[in-house]
């Protein structure tokens, strides 16, 4: 039998033991009630979510000041080539894209003479990614 650790999970402990998980669960709830119940009360942690970004908002987004973590997920993006531009494809969490979109507003500005109708375009094709994804 394998000696547990901090990476074992509730499933391979039931194997191991030949118990359900949720055994294993109401154990651990009876032996650590402290530890189960702070743990509830936290919220989820958001998972990294791919979006594909219009190379013009990505362009745009680079001559911005930015926070560290957009910073990131958009240094750590990976170019794909579309006809005659390019989408960038963002791995972060859903907060990082809504701040992302967020930056990039004044690409909708109809106002701004220096914004052009693509970019215009390529904002609302993020923005409708962005929006897809459940907060």
């Amino acid at each position: 039998m394998p000696s547990p650790n901090a990476s074992t999970t509730f499933a391979a402990l039931a194997r191991d033991h030949g118990v359900s998980r949720g055994a294993i669960r109401t154990v651990v709830a009876d032996l650590l009630p402290d530890h189960t119940a702070s743990e509830e009360d936290a919220p989820a942690p958001e998972l990294p979510v791919t979006l594909d970004m219009p190379g013009k908002v990505a362009d745009y987004l680079r001559t911005t000041e930015l926070e560290p973590a957009e910073r990131a997920a958009l240094d750590q993006g990976v170019a794909v080539r579309r006809g005659q531009g390019y989408t960038l494809r963002v791995s972060a969490v859903p907060a990082v894209h809504r701040q992302l979109l967020a930056r990039c507003q004044p690409l909708n500005d109809d106002q701004d003479l220096l914004t052009v109708p693509t970019q215009r375009k390529a904002r609302r094709e993020y923005e409708n990614r962005v929006s897809a994804l459940t907060p």
